[in-house]
């Protein structure tokens, strides 16, 4: 396992969180993310994009429009010089959801799921690999899968404090962690 890979949350680190996001021209990416990519990119990272998307489940879209709507966010990336190696996503929900969406998973956060079939599909070096989220789930999720380092993004949000414990440390964005880890 040689590679070191940048794992990035979607909705709230990457984009703002308006819920249930599948149309690109209600995509607002949070000041910070480019910048923040490339300089993890210029120190050798990889990055792949990490997401619950219990909207599928709920049926509020579809999981073509979720391709559609990653397929543009990729392009939008490539347009800034940055490379997305992949995007992982979850569109079970244990509670809320349809079949055959309704279900308790291993990939859905806290699980370790998306984390450890990217791992596999692309010779992820997790000690060496981050996890960035916005969600004590998403710090569950990096534990559980044995990610080196994990942090949290506040990008204007309150974070609860139980949250920001399981964290090493707690930014603005992405760009202002991208200049202390790089």
């Amino acid at each position: 396992m040689t590679n070191k890979v940048l794992f990035l949350d979607r909705d709230g680190v990457v984009n703002v969180d308006h819920g249930y996001l599948y149309e690109p021209e209600k995509f607002e990416f949070i000041d910070g993310v480019f910048a923040g990519c490339k300089k993890f990119q210029q120190a050798g990272f990889q990055i792949i994009v990490i997401t619950n998307q219990s909207g599928i489940g709920r049926g509020y879209y579809t999981e073509q429009d979720f391709a559609n709507l990653s397929s543009w966010m990729i392009e939008q990336f490539a347009k800034n010089g940055i490379k997305i190696l992949d995007v992982f996503y979850c569109p079970h929900h244990p509670e809320k959801a349809n079949p055959p969406y309704l279900q308790h998973c291993d990939c859905r956060k806290p699980a370790p799921g998306m984390l450890l079939n990217a791992q596999q599909q692309h010779q992820v070096n997790m000690a060496k690999s981050i996890m960035v989220g916005d969600k004590g789930s998403d710090m569950k999720a990096a534990v559980n899968a044995g990610v080196g380092r994990k942090f949290l993004v506040t990008s204007g949000q309150d974070l609860a404090e139980s949250d920001r414990t399981l964290a090493d440390k707690v930014f603005s964005n992405l760009e202002q962690l991208a200049d202390f880890v790089c």
